[in-house]
């Protein structure tokens, strides 16, 4: 409608202007007429305003910014434990520390993620992860079967002993014990405190303390599988 009103409007200056008296020659005349009719060219080429375009207001902005869109990947504030199912009763297959982010693969309800790590693909608890991208597509996953068997039997200590240098305050402590079949390795503590990780099929743990004349120190071992873990008896060790 808009387009009619303006040719109609341009229409009615041509004829006015063919109309008006003019004191040049037919030249200006035709100049005229020239002139109006390049007028009317340059408004037919003009695009006019729709009325069913409208700007983008904020909430389209908002809807866009909304939509998740990358990789899906997992962060983490501390170091994790990343194993081959959803619970400590599945063995570790590796630790995934705050430098480290990994993709996302799964999901496992309520709160398990299953995540692509070096070490293959491995389980973590949602409450230690930060997830980031698009989770809409990550698969949801069954867990796999618990592992079967038990804890390890308990930890027999066969031998140890302690060699105090009085001059140097300081104590060389070993430690030996009977291998066990179905162990995923060994922890050592001292004074309740763990002090090693060994490995399967480990049998001997040493190390040198300071421990002062008259001081005394503690000690147990544990072995652990994806099950559980049992441990030795405590050990008193003195100078």
């Amino acid at each position: 409608m808009k387009r009619i009103f303006v040719l109609f409007f341009i229409s009615a200056i041509l004829i006015s202007s063919c109309n008006m008296p003019s004191p040049n020659s037919p030249e200006s005349a035709e100049a005229v007429q020239t002139s109006a009719a390049l007028t009317v060219e340059a408004a037919l080429k003009t695009p006019l305003a729709s009325p069913t375009l409208a700007p983008a207001t904020s909430n389209d902005a908002q809807a866009t910014s909304d939509t998740s869109s990358g990789q899906p990947f997992a962060s983490f504030e501390d170091v994790t434990n990343c194993r081959t199912g959803p619970g400590v009763n599945y063995e570790r297959i590796t630790q995934i520390t705050p430098q480290d982010a990994v993709e996302i693969i799964g999901f496992y309800p309520p709160n398990y993620w299953v995540v692509m790590t070096d070490a293959g693909p491995c389980w973590v608890a949602a409450e230690f992860v930060t997830p980031s991208g698009s989770l809409a597509a990550v698969p949801t996953v069954t867990a796999p079967p618990t592992p079967q068997g038990g804890a390890p039997d308990n930890v027999s200590l066969q031998q140890w002993n302690v060699s105090c240098n009085y001059a140097t305050n300081e104590a060389d402590v070993s430690i030996r014990w009977k291998d066990k079949d179905n162990e995923s390795g060994y922890r050592v503590f001292r004074n309740n405190e763990q002090v090693a990780e060994l490995i399967a099929n480990s049998i001997e743990f040493t190390e040198t303390i300071t421990l002062l004349s008259g001081q005394s120190v503690g000690y147990y071992v544990v072995a652990f599988n994806a099950v559980g873990d049992t441990s030795s008896k405590t050990i008193t060790l003195s100078c």
